[in-house]
């Protein structure tokens, strides 16, 4: 059986991902903040979290999703008491673009997407727990605050204990969902209503108020997958002090773990700098549309490289993207054609998967560098070796069947959906056109441009042309 292996933060190693009761792999992914469009940076995460979930079931193993909805915050009050909407009305149309988003970017569904706001007891309730053993107090305003003192691991995640820990509540509660910068000092629980709330309140032991943001995802993550689960996951600025007080107050409630494994996925750069609406870097995915690309190239630019590294995106990326996908698809055709067999659709593929272990054949390298730490960037190159010797010969049926099974056992793991084949393909191509080909291309990376720009010519008075992308190019009729 493969086995998928990650980085954990926790222990900084890299550990297997097993499920610990032996049936289901419980990971909770922390969701979007529903007052605006998600962003591409956003997106970055999510989509690495579904090349994670689909990597590993394509291992046979099972999974429970779950990726919470934060519908109640700071944010999302301000911004619908602003446009004079209900907090529900405002955060639902947030929530449906945002699923809109996710379907057009070929994203799994969770299996549950709970919303913070029908979880407001189970909230309350993780706090009376936290107050009754000594771990949460209330303050003078009505809010409840964690007592960071009073849980000494406190830190332990994002590795604070080289760090300043202050202690004693903050003066008011109106800020605590949004840091400005790091602070270990006690966090909010409980919020106490204030006038800019509007009618955004529920009742509670300690009078009207709401629950804090760290909360929901404890008490989610709780109902849903109990209160010892195998995976955490979010982008790495959720590590300090998110779900660093995420395992504070779930651990002091419960005494036990929290999550076993924990996997963080770095920033989005764009053009070497910080998103920002001031610089004008900050794309959504419908912005990317309106210039022209399709989801599944933007899905492609955002998988490319190591969640762990930071990915500094650029639009050049998605033209790059759009030659890729397509010389992918006209691979996958020209290996159909061959084979006279059709790739099996996802859940076809997860069950024979379940059965016994997937053979990716000429593919098999790059479907390891996915279940080593999700390695995107050498899977891919591995997927394009691979291609390029199944372009220069003709495969047998044999050989054909193998390989289109390979690859799509990569493509479905990358979630890529591919644009209609080219209508010349490279194996329709004469001997003597490709060996001229090849010849260019060798002069182009020796950065012989004379001798390239001669047999670029020598193809076309012959009728052909070679499309370069940015691992090799493709043959097609002039």
């Amino acid at each position: 059986m493969h086995t998928l292996r990650l980085h954990d933060t926790l222990s900084r190693n890299l550990s297997p991902v097993t499920p610990s009761d032996g049936k289901s792999l419980r990971f909770y992914c922390c969701g979007p903040t529903v007052y605006g469009p998600a962003h591409i940076g956003n997106f970055r995460t999510f989509l690495v979290q579904d090349l994670f979930r689909r990597t590993l079931e394509l291992t046979g193993l099972k999974a429970k999703h779950v990726r919470n909805i934060t519908d109640v915050d700071d944010k999302t009050i301000r911004q619908s008491q602003a446009e004079g909407q209900t907090l529900t009305t405002f955060t639902t149309g947030w929530r449906e673009k945002f699923d809109a988003d996710c379907i057009a970017l070929n994203l799994l569904k969770p299996h549950l997407e709970p919303g913070a706001v029908d979880h407001i007891p189970e909230q309350i309730a993780l706090i009376q727990q936290l107050i009754q053993k000594g771990h949460a107090y209330p303050s003078e305003d009505g809010s409840v605050y964690f007592n960071v003192a009073s849980y000494p691991a406190y830190g332990k995640l994002s590795r604070l204990d080289q760090r300043e820990l202050k202690t004693g509540a903050s003066e008011t509660a109106n800020d605590a969902d949004e840091y400005d910068k790091e602070s270990a000092s006690d966090f909010v629980l409980w919020k106490a209503r204030k006038d800019g709330d509007g009618e955004n309140f529920w009742e509670s032991p300690w009078g009207q108020g709401r629950p804090g943001w760290h909360l929901e995802c404890s008490a989610m993550g709780h109902k849903y997958l109990g209160e010892d689960f195998d995976l955490h996951s979010g982008g790495v600025d959720l590590c300090f002090p998110h779900h660093e007080n995420e395992i504070a107050q779930s651990e002091a409630a419960t005494g036990n773990r929290f999550s076993r494994l924990w996997f963080h996925i770095e920033h989005l750069m764009v053009d070497g700098a910080k998103m920002s609406k001031s610089l004008g870097n900050l794309y959504t995915l419908a912005d990317l549309q309106e210039k022209g690309h399709t989801p599944a190239e933007v899905r492609y630019a955002l998988l490319k490289g190591h969640y762990r590294q930071k990915l500094n995106f650029s639009l050049d990326q998605l033209r790059d993207a759009r030659l890729n996908l397509q010389r992918l698809a006209d691979l996958q055709h020209h290996l159909q054609k061959a084979s006279g067999t059709q790739p099996l659709p996802w859940k076809q593929l997860i069950k024979a998967a379940a059965k016994s272990p997937l053979q990716a054949g000429p593919f098999q390298e790059a479907l390891q560098s996915l279940l080593h730490d999700l390695n995107a960037p050498a899977a891919l190159g591995k997927i394009f070796s691979a291609a390029k010797l199944l372009e220069k010969n003709t495969p047998t049926k044999e050989d054909a069947t193998t390989a289109l099974q390979g690859l799509n056992i990569l493509l479905q793991a990358f979630g890529l959906n591919l644009p209609e084949p080219t209508k010349e393909e490279l194996e329709e191509a004469p001997e003597e056109i490709k060996l001229l080909a090849e010849k260019r291309w060798a002069a182009r990376a020796a950065k012989d441009w004379a001798a390239s720009d001669q047999l670029r010519d020598q193809l076309a008075a012959q009728g052909w042309t070679a499309k370069d992308g940015k691992e090799s190019y493709t043959l097609h009729r002039s």
